[in-house]
C-alpha cells in the first residue's frame, strides 16, 4: 500500500476539493506507453500487447506464449479461433481431449483511462482471467469521490491503482493482488484466451 490512509483521513479537505467543479484530467500519455511503463513497474513479464476492445471494454492485455501448447498447435494446424460460438463448444464433455491445448497465459490486464469509474468497468470484469490493474492521471486522487468511492472498489476486487503524473512518471496507490491466478476453463476464458493468442502471435510478426 502507499500513502493512501493519510490521505483519507483528509476528509475535510477531500470534500473542500470535491465542491469545487474538477474537469476530468487528460492522460499524460497514450495508453501504450503508460501501459508498458505500469506492467514493468507491476513485475508483470510478459508481452504487453496493444489495447483491445473486449466484451465492450477496452483494456490493454498482458501475457505469455507458452511453447509446448504453441508447438503443438502448429503441429496439429490449429491456429487461434477467435469464433465464439466455435470456441463455446470446446467445454463440453464430448469434446474432452479433442480441442486444441490453451496456448498463451494472461498475466494481467491493465485499464488506462481518464476517469477510476471507465478503468474499473473495463478492469474487474477481467480480473478473473489474471491479476489486474487500473492506469489514471494522478490527479483524479486529490477528488473526493476517488477516495470515497474508488478506494473501497479497488480493495475489493484486488486491483492494483498506478498514478501517471504530467512527466508520465507512474507511482503505485494501491498495491492490489499480485499473483498466479487459477482460470477456470469456461467458454468465455477459453474464448478470451483465444482472441489473445490471436493478438499475441500478430504482434511477433
Amino acid at each position: 500500500m502507499s500513502s493512501t490512509p493519510a490521505r483519507i483521513a483528509d476528509t475535510d479537505h477531500a470534500r473542500a476539493l470535491s465542491a469545487t467543479a474538477i474537469p476530468v484530467p487528460e492522460l499524460p500519455g497514450s495508453a501504450a506507453e503508460l501501459a508498458a511503463s505500469a506492467a514493468v513497474r507491476l513485475g508483470w513479464h510478459g508481452v504487453v500487447l496493444p489495447e483491445m476492445v473486449l466484451m465492450g471494454r477496452r483494456v490493454v492485455m498482458v501475457a505469455e506464449l507458452l511453447a509446448d501448447a504453441h508447438a503443438e498447435r502448429v503441429c496439429l494446424g490449429a491456429g487461434p479461433e477467435p469464433d465464439r460460438t466455435t470456441v463455446s463448444t470446446w467445454v463440453w464433455p464430448e469434446m474432452d481431449g479433442r480441442v486444441p491445448p490453451a496456448a498463451v497465459r494472461i498475466i494481467g490486464v491493465l485499464a488506462v483511462a481518464r476517469h477510476w469509474r471507465t478503468a474499473l468497468a473495463s478492469a474487474v470484469p477481467f480480473a478473473r482471467f489474471g491479476n489486474a490493474a487500473a492506469v489514471l492521471p494522478s490527479s483524479v486522487a486529490l477528488t473526493h469521490d476517488y477516495l470515497a468511492n474508488c478506494l473501497p472498489r479497488v480493495r475489493r476486487y484486488g486491483v492494483s491503482v498506478l498514478l501517471a503524473d504530467e512527466a508520465c512518471e507512474l507511482s503505485t496507490d494501491v498495491a492490489g493482488r499480485n499473483e498466479t491466478v487459477p482460470v477456470e476453463d469456461t467458454a468465455t476464458t477459453r474464448w478470451v484466451n483465444e482472441l489473445v493468442y490471436e493478438q499475441l502471435l500478430t504482434a511477433a510478426v
